[in-house]
């Protein structure tokens, strides 16, 4: 199977050895492992902010080599078939619709993501609704433990830190349940032992991110 691309921010890892695939973004992997056999000519990835929608188009341009273009014009110039729309429910509706039809015409596909799935947009042209509601539609689910700590582990070596599985575990319990709220904390704790020439521990991390990042899952540990 392959394997979801993850954008671990210092040194950008791209290739294929740094690929995770975890329970919730499997199913929407599965989908992406099966192009160009979709069973229409569009693909929808849905799910909350920072779950990994943007990394695994990442991953799927790689593969299919699929255009970003968002200028029907200049789409139907360049005869693109394949195409890539990130957060594709805040497009114009008639610019999302006609980009739409010129891949369909060629016989290409089109994948989208967006927080919710076309079932719950605001789409007030009834072709382009029909054709939303006609294409598969799946799933990516906010980051496990399992993949959220692999994600901070790699995040702390691509910026050649050594840390303690008792500070993966108290970051797992603080940090937003995400691939941006990981970057974040990493990025910080980086800085601060830089700064004041400490290793990363629970006392710094406790010291830089105290408590405010804290969630329901960190009720009673310290």
């Amino acid at each position: 199977m392959a394997q979801l691309v993850l954008d671990l921010g210092h040194r950008p890892a791209l290739g294929r050895e740094h690929f995770l695939v975890a329970p919730s973004n499997e199913a929407a992997v599965g989908w992406l492992d099966r192009w160009p056999d979709w069973p229409a000519p569009a693909l929808v990835v849905h799910g909350p902010p920072g779950c990994g929608k943007s990394h695994l188009v990442e991953a799927w341009r790689a593969r299919s080599g699929a255009s970003v273009e968002r200028d029907p014009a200049r789409l139907g110039e360049a005869r693109v078939r394949v195409l890539a729309l990130d957060d594709a429910d805040r497009m114009s509706e008639r610019d999302l619709l006609h980009l739409y039809n010129i891949v369909a015409e060629a016989r290409g596909q089109v994948l989208l993501t967006a927080p919710r799935p076309p079932a719950l947009w605001e789409v007030r042209l009834p072709d382009l609704r029909s054709r939303l509601l006609a294409a598969p539609s799946v799933a990516i689910g906010a980051p496990d433990d399992a993949l959220l700590g692999a994600v901070l582990v790699k995040l702390f070596a691509d910026r050649q830190l050594q840390v303690g599985a008792e500070v993966i575990d108290w970051l797992l319990r603080r940090i937003e349940r995400s691939f941006a709220g990981a970057r974040d904390a990493v990025a910080r704790l980086d800085a601060a032992a830089l700064a004041l020439k400490r290793p990363v521990t629970v006392p710094l991390a406790r010291e830089v991110l105290g408590e405010a990042q804290s969630t329901p899952n960190s009720a009673g540990v310290t």
